[in-house]
């Protein structure tokens, strides 16, 4: 047997649509294709992407990097050189750097960056820390701890939870399943 004997089997071979040959065949006048329009006609249609003439998708993206983020990550940054005004050995959260006036406002959750120098031990707790920040902290003999970043949205999510209750209580004020 070779390659170009092959067969299928009697019936098992579909046969092809004979488009545009009267309603008898099934698939006359328009063909299935609908009534007018491009895809429609004869021919190979229109090249993927192809959005009839408005700018495709491909070309409204950015073509390089460095475009904008849709919600970029907002964080309190303080630099390691502005600790070193801290006593030694204590703690450092974003409340303590709030209360010693190195930071002002509260932006997001604290993160550490490795400009300046430190030279006193400190424990800091921060939601991240650059490699550069991580090395001089321990260089000087203190811990970097990473805490939580939605530590800050504890009150968000405790004014959630009294929303759903509300509205759990508001629904079984029938008693008999009914809701209106």
């Amino acid at each position: 047997m070779r390659f170009q004997d092959v067969q299928p089997q009697p019936g098992s071979k579909k046969r092809r649509r004979r488009l545009g040959r009267g309603i008898a065949a099934g698939q006359g006048a328009s063909c299935g294709k609908g009534m007018r329009g491009q895809k429609s006609r004869s021919g190979g249609g229109t090249r993927p992407g192809f959005e009839g003439g408005q700018m495709p998708l491909y070309r409204r993206v950015p073509k390089l990097k460095h475009f904008t983020v849709v919600n970029p990550k907002q964080y309190t940054v303080v630099n390691v050189g502005r600790l070193a005004s801290l006593s030694p050995n204590s703690e450092v959260t974003l409340a303590s750097l709030m209360e010693a006036g190195i930071v002002t406002t509260d932006d997001g959750p604290l993160k550490i960056l490795g400009d300046g120098e430190l030279s006193v031990a400190l424990t800091v707790k921060a939601a991240a820390f650059t490699a550069s920040a991580r090395q001089k902290i321990e260089a000087a003999g203190g811990r970097c701890e990473i805490v939580a970043k939605d530590s800050t949205n504890d009150s968000a999510s405790e004014s959630s939870d009294a929303e759903s209750s509300r509205r759990e209580s508001s629904r079984s004020q029938f008693g008999d399943g009914t809701y209106w």
